[in-house]
C-alpha cells in the first residue's frame, strides 16, 4: 500500500493548489403572507405575484429608478405605437427572447413571440383558469374576446384558442396588435403587470394541466427550483436570461445608494445565482432573522418593531453603524374591511341595510388603529384611491376617516337595530340577533386589529365574533361569496386610480369586488373615467364615484400603508419601485462581506 502514499500527497497539494470554486451568490428574503401559486391566469394576490413576475415576463416594465414613475420596454423592442383614437396598440417582440428550458419543450429551445401574448392574453377569458384578473382586461372592451369567451360559456365546450378576434392578433411573428371599442390611454400601463399578463407558452400549459400552478415557466431572469407550499421557495438563474445590462439613474439625494448603483453600471442582470423565500408570516420571526443577519432583506419592518428598529421614523444608530440601509415609501394601496353585499344581514341597498353599514364604519377608531396596531405606519383613509396614483386629491375628506360613536348609534336606533330582548346586544329590525362575523389571520397584526374591532362593536352594542384562517383560504372564501366580513389589503400594479375604483364595479364582482356591489350610477362613473384623458375632468368623475363608495359603504375604508424595508450592508443597490415586484434582479450581494449561506 506504499504505492498509494505519494499518490494520496499529490492529490491533496493538487486540491490546495486549485482555486475555490465560486460560491453562489444567494439573496435571502422571507413573504410575510404565503402564496397561491405561480400562474399568471389564476393568481390575483401580491405574494404570488411579487414571485411569478421574477420568471414571467411581461411587454413592458417600470422604469425601475425614475420619477416620476414612466414605462419602458422589457420583452418588447419598444413603447407601444398607439393610435389617435387610443384605440389600436402595435407592439414588437423582441427577437432572441428565449423560454427556460422545460420537459414540455422536448429538448428544444423556444424562442418568445408575438403569439406567445395573444395566448397569454386569452387565457383570461377561458372559463377553465377562473381568472382573477379578467376583469381588467374586460374592461379595456378587447374587441371580440368577451363573445370568445361567451361563446364557450353557452356551448359548454373548451375555449378556442385558435379562433382569431379582431382585438388581438399577432399581426407575424414578433408583431403583436391590440384593439379596443373605447379609448384606453391607459392601456400600455397594463402590460408591465407581468405577474397577471406575463408571457407563458401554450405547450408548457397542456403539457401540465391543472398543474400548471406548480411549473411556471418563464423568460425571467429567474426559474422555478423548489417549492414547499407556504413554507420555502427557491428560485435559480435562468441560464436561457437574455443579456440585460444594469441602466439605472443614480438619485442625487443619496450618495451611498448612487455610488452603489454606479458600481453595477454595465453589469449583466441578475447578479445574484439564487433567491431564497421562506414564508414567515408571524412578524417577530420575520424580524428576528433580519436583526440576526439571517435574510437579507426585510420587506415592510412589522409595526410592532419599529420603535426599536427606526425610532421617529429613522434608522436606530445601531443599526445605522451596522451598515443597515433603511427605504421608507407609500404603498399604492388600500387596507379595507368588506361587507358582502348579498349577505342577508349586512348585505342590500335599502336604507336600513346602508345605515347599518355606515353605523359600523362610524364606530371604528381608525385613529386609534393607525397609533396602536399599525404604529404610525400608515395614514388614514378618505376615500379607495391613495395619494400615490391619479384619482386622489389631498382636499378630499369623508365620514370613511370618521369617528364618532353617538352618531353611529343615533342611526342603528333611528334604523331599527335596537336590543329588543333586554339581554344587552342590539338586534335586528324584526327581532332576529344581530351578529358580525368577520374572518381574519392568526398573525400578531391581524389580532391586534381584531381586538380593536371587538373593544368598538362592543362599544356600540354589537355582537362580533372571529374566524381564523390562513389567508389563502379567506381569499378562495371571499372569492367565493361565503364570507360576511373579512379585512384585506389592495395594491395597484399601475400608477392609477382606476385599479382602485374596480373595488366597487359590478364586472369585477367576486374579483377585485369581493362585496359583490352592483350600483348603476357608480358603475356609469366608473366607465365614464376609463375613456378619458388623465385631467380635471377624469379626477372630478373619480371623486364621485368615491363618494358612492363611502356613501353606500360596501366596504369600511381604513388606512393606506407607509412601508419601510430594510437591507444589509452587504447587499448592493437596494431601491424600491412600488410598481416593480421582481426587485430581485436590480441588487448585488458582496460576497466579501456576505454570511456563508446554505442550500
Amino acid at each position: 500500500m506504499k504505492f498509494l502514499a505519494p499518490l494520496l500527497a499529490g492529490l491533496l497539494a493538487a486540491a490546495l493548489a486549485a482555486p475555490a470554486a465560486h460560491a453562489e451568490k444567494v439573496l435571502r428574503y422571507a413573504l410575510r403572507s404565503a402564496e397561491t401559486g405561480f400562474d399568471p391566469a389564476q393568481i390575483s394576490d401580491l405574494y404570488s405575484k411579487t414571485i411569478t413576475a421574477a420568471m414571467i415576463e411581461g411587454l413592458l416594465q417600470y422604469d425601475f429608478s425614475a420619477r416620476p414613475y414612466r414605462l419602458r420596454p422589457n420583452t418588447a423592442a419598444a413603447l407601444p405605437e398607439m393610435s389617435a383614437d387610443a384605440r389600436t396598440f402595435t407592439l414588437k417582440v423582441k427577437p432572441g427572447i428565449h423560454f427556460a428550458d422545460d420537459p414540455a419543450f422536448k429538448g428544444q429551445k423556444r424562442e418568445l413571440t408575438a403569439q406567445d401574448y395573444v395566448y397569454s392574453l386569452k387565457r383570461h377569458y377561458d372559463p377553465r383558469w377562473k381568472s382573477q384578473n379578467l376583469y381588467l382586461l374586460e374592461n379595456l372592451k378587447i374587441l371580440g374576446l368577451s363573445e370568445l369567451r361567451k361563446a364557450s360559456i353557452d356551448a359548454k365546450k373548451p375555449f378556442d384558442y385558435d379562433r382569431e378576434v379582431e382585438g388581438l392578433r399577432a399581426l407575424d411573428r414578433y408583431t403583436l396588435q391590440i384593439r379596443v371599442a373605447d379609448p384606453a390611454p391607459r392601456l400600455p400601463a397594463y402590460l408591465t403587470d407581468s405577474g397577471s399578463f406575463g408571457a407563458v407558452a401554450r405547450e408548457v400549459v397542456e403539457f401540465y394541466g391543472d398543474k400548471i400552478m406548480e411549473h411556471p415557466v418563464g423568460t425571467g431572469p429567474f426559474k422555478l427550483a423548489d417549492w414547499r407550499r407556504s413554507s420555502r421557495i427557491v428560485l435559480d438563474r435562468n441560464p436561457n436570461y437574455r443579456e440585460v445590462l444594469y441602466n439605472e439613474v443614480p438619485p442625487t439625494d443619496d450618495p451611498r445608494l448612487a455610488a452603489e448603483m454606479a458600481a453595477l453600471q454595465g453589469k449583466r442582470m441578475p447578479f445574484v445565482d439564487q433567491v431564497q423565500i421562506e414564508i414567515t408570516e408571524e412578524p417577530q420571526p420575520r424580524w428576528l432573522s433580519f436583526a440576526r443577519g439571517e435574510t437579507d432583506v426585510i420587506e415592510y419592518v412589522p409595526p410592532e418593531f419599529t420603535g426599536i428598529a427606526m425610532p421617529g421614523n429613522k434608522l436606530a444608530p445601531n443599526l445605522a453603524k451596522q451598515g443597515i440601509r433603511m427605504v421608507r415609501y407609500n404603498r399604492p394601496d388600500i387596507s379595507v374591511t368588506y361587507y358582502n353585499m348579498e349577505d342577508p344581514v349586512l348585505g342590500g341597498y335599502t336604507p336600513e341595510k346602508v345605515a347599518l353599514r355606515r353605523a359600523i364604519n362610524l364606530a371604528v377608531d381608525v385613529d386609534k388603529e393607525v397609533r396602536l396596531p399599525r404604529r404610525s405606519q400608515a395614514m388614514k383613509a378618505q376615500g379607495v384611491v391613495p395619494l400615490t396614483s391619479f384619482g386622489s386629491s389631498p382636499d378630499f375628506k369623508t365620514e370613511m376617516s370618521e369617528y364618532n360613536l353617538p352618531k353611529a348609534k343615533a342611526l342603528l336606533d333611528l334604523y331599527g337595530y335596537t336590543d329588543k330582548d333586554g339581554d344587552g346586544w342590539r338586534d335586528q329590525p324584526d327581532g332576529q340577533p344581530l351578529v358580525l362575523t368577520y374572518n381574519t389571520e392568526s398573525n400578531a397584526e391581524q389580532r391586534a386589529l381584531a381586538e380593536l374591532w371587538q373593544k368598538n362593536m362592543d362599544a356600540l352594542g354589537v355582537r362580533i365574533q372571529f374566524v381564523w384562517a390562513k389567508w389563502p383560504e379567506n381569499l378562495k372564501a371571499a372569492t367565493a361569496g361565503k364570507l360576511q366580513m373579512w379585512g384585506f389589503g389592495w395594491s395597484a400594479a399601475i400608477d392609477d386610480g382606476d385599479t382602485f375604483l374596480a373595488l366597487g364595479s359590478s364586472k369585477s364582482a367576486g374579483k377585485a369586488n369581493k362585496p359583490r356591489f352592483n350600483l348603476p350610477a357608480f358603475e356609469a362613473l366608473y366607465d365614464k373615467q376609463k375613456t378619458l384623458p388623465d385631467g380635471p375632468e377624469r379626477l372630478a368623475v373619480m371623486l364621485e364615484a368615491q363618494k358612492l363608495l363611502v356613501a353606500y359603504a360596501p366596504y369600511k375604508f381604513h388606512v393606506h400603508r407607509i412601508w419601510t424595508d430594510m437591507a444589509q450592508p452587504w447587499v448592493k443597490g437596494y431601491n424600491r419601485n412600488v410598481y416593480v415586484k421582481d426587485f430581485f434582479k436590480y441588487v448585488d450581494i458582496d460576497e466579501a462581506t456576505a454570511p456563508k449561506t446554505t442550500p
